[in-house]
């Protein structure tokens, strides 16, 4: 089972068609493990748990942390 107690929660309003989230994998080898592809205002709210250590996004997005605000793709 996952310890995801700390893992930090991040959002992803996509602000075209067709945005990719990737969650890449942790440990020795960095791998793709999770895709979803978002439509324009659609939104995934999503956190770092375990098993993802990053999150790769392909397209204009707007992705939200607890760091701030950032435009993807622009």
């Amino acid at each position: 089972m996952e310890n995801v107690q700390n893992g930090d929660y991040f959002v992803v309003k996509a602000l075209d068609h067709g945005v990719q989230v990737i969650g890449l994998t942790r440990g020795q080898d960095t791998r793709f493990h999770h895709t979803e592809k978002l439509d324009k205002g659609e939104v995934i709210i999503a956190q770092f748990t375990d098993h993802t250590s990053a999150v790769k996004i392909r397209g204009k997005a707007e992705v939200m942390t607890k760091h701030g605000k950032i435009e993807s793709g622009s």
